[in-house]
């Protein structure tokens, strides 16, 4: 049984229709990754699937568990984590304290203790082994807005499995890093994908190809195509697509 599974999901604005009969399952202990060309509404997909948007009719489950149309904060209680496209950090506090408010018993507690609780050795040793799986052990005091772009993307992802989720999506991990940054969050994601379940939506072929397990297309508003990165190679949608020349 699938950990997350998305079923006959219809997304329309207005008199647009942008997703049509959306089936997509997720496995427990892999890396799926989502991809499509710009438009082609996987982005309204992976806001359905993290319940920024609410399907106009399709069901989601988690576990056994029916989300559908459940609010974000509700889906991340559960254990669903995602980052964002456009980075969202605490910028004024360190980057040690940005790991610590996302702390489960920081969050239990009220955002407004955590400097209190940033004191705490055993919160303190929490956050720095989050540092320490997305590399940045050593760099806990030095503010947020300091950070090197590269290094802001993988502070967002020590912030989003500081949650302890059971799974998580990640959006466009690579989107404004140059060829260094994303040979790093390619590194990086392999050595995540050990510990966690990760979803990710990328532009960048190249990168999803490396680090998925499975992969699903989105085009025209509907998954077109799912498998390996191999078996994506050479099939027959995603060559007829503009994707082709990608892969």
């Amino acid at each position: 049984m699938a950990l997350f599974e998305a079923q006959h999901l219809h997304k329309r604005f207005g008199d647009q229709v942008v997703l049509e009969e959306i089936n997509l399952s997720f496995e427990a202990g892999q890396l799926s990754g989502i991809m499509g060309p710009n438009g082609a509404g996987k982005t309204t997909c992976f806001n359905l699937l993290t319940g920024l948007y609410k399907p106009d009719r399709g069901q989601i489950t988690f576990g056994t568990e029916n989300i559908t149309g459940l609010p974000p904060h509700t889906i991340a209680q559960k254990g669903i984590a995602r980052s964002f496209q456009i980075i969202n950090l605490f910028d004024e506090y360190s980057v040690l304290e940005n790991v610590v408010i996302a702390l489960p018993r920081v969050r239990d507690h009220g955002f407004t203790c955590h400097r209190a609780l940033t004191n705490d050795s055993e919160t303190a040793d929490r956050a720095a082994n989050v540092l320490a799986q997305v590399g940045l052990a050593g760099r806990e005091h030095e503010n947020a807005a300091d950070l090197s772009y590269g290094d802001r993307r993988a502070l967002e992802i020590a912030l989003a499995i500081a949650a302890e989720p059971r799974l998580l999506f990640l959006d466009e991990p690579t989107s404004g890093v140059g060829t260094e940054g994303t040979a790093r969050l390619t590194e990086l994601i392999e050595s995540l994908k050990e510990r966690y379940t990760i979803v990710i939506i990328e532009h960048d072929m190249r990168f999803l190809f490396e680090v998925a397990d499975r992969i699903s297309v989105i085009h025209w508003g509907q998954v077109i195509a799912e498998g390996t990165p191999d078996e994506l190679r050479t099939n027959k949608w995603v060559q007829a697509s503009n994707l082709g020349k990608l892969v």
